[in-house]
């Protein structure tokens, strides 16, 4: 019983980090506006359909940034696509308190089709594709074919389709996906990550060719309010 209830409790926890869904009107939300504005308008001559979110290292709050945009992005009347690509820690089911039994995984290897695997959600316009069942190979299924395969399958049924990437540092994971994306936002903690990690982050994320479209600065508290900034790339 104290375990279910502590699952329950993780839960609720979870969801409160969607505060774009739960608090529209709330200045962190605003925040999250504001970085999809600057996303729009980061690229003149192409427009942003895919976003990869990636952090230096574990505990950035690169999944509550990525979610919270996805529903920013939905709000807005796009159809958009959540993907939980981080297929070592996956989490974005346990955001959308639903289950992992299937998702991406199941699409790359040919197991279910991308409309049997992604999930709709009780936000308008967004629909989710949690991570599916954890691979041993997570960085050549990244590299493989069939996914080349779905981005053209996304870009066929989504506006919009932001990825929740591992840290860039720790796996290549990350830098297999930048280069596929149309761009790629890091995401740092405020009075915590260090200057080191960052630099070699964007250094990783550049070297594999991809367009870094700014850094996310989050928790940065200004007047016993977190804030979310973003910062373009440079």
């Amino acid at each position: 019983m104290a375990l279910k209830r502590k699952h329950k409790a993780t839960a609720m926890e979870q969801r409160r980090k969607l505060i774009t869904a739960i608090d529209p009107k709330s200045s962190i939300s605003e925040q999250y506006r504001t970085i999809r504005t600057n996303i729009q308008f980061s690229s003149i001559d192409k427009e942003i359909r895919s976003i990869m979110v990636t952090s230096s290292g574990p505990g950035e709050g690169k999944t509550t940034t990525v979610s919270n945009l996805a529903v920013a992005f939905a709000q807005q009347g796009k159809r958009v696509l959540l993907v939980d690509a981080d297929m070592r820690k996956p989490t974005t089911h346990y955001t959308f308190n639903t289950t992992n039994t299937y998702g991406f995984t199941s699409v790359l290897t040919k197991q279910m089709s991308l409309e049997k695997a992604v999930r709709e959600t009780e936000i308008e316009n967004l629909t989710i594709l949690t991570s599916g069942p954890i691979p041993p190979n997570p960085a050549e299924l990244l590299g493989s074919k069939a996914m080349d395969q779905f981005f053209i399958d996304i870009y066929t049924a989504y506006d919009v389709v932001l990825f929740d990437t591992p840290p860039v540092i720790a796996v290549t994971d990350a830098q297999i996906l930048t280069n596929k994306c149309d761009g790629t936002i890091l995401v740092a903690y405020s009075h915590k990550t260090e200057k080191e990690p960052i630099v070699k982050a964007k250094e990783l994320l550049e070297s594999a060719q991809g367009k870094l479209l700014g850094v996310v600065l989050n928790h940065q508290e200004i007047n016993s309010s977190s804030y979310y900034y973003y910062y373009g790339a440079k």
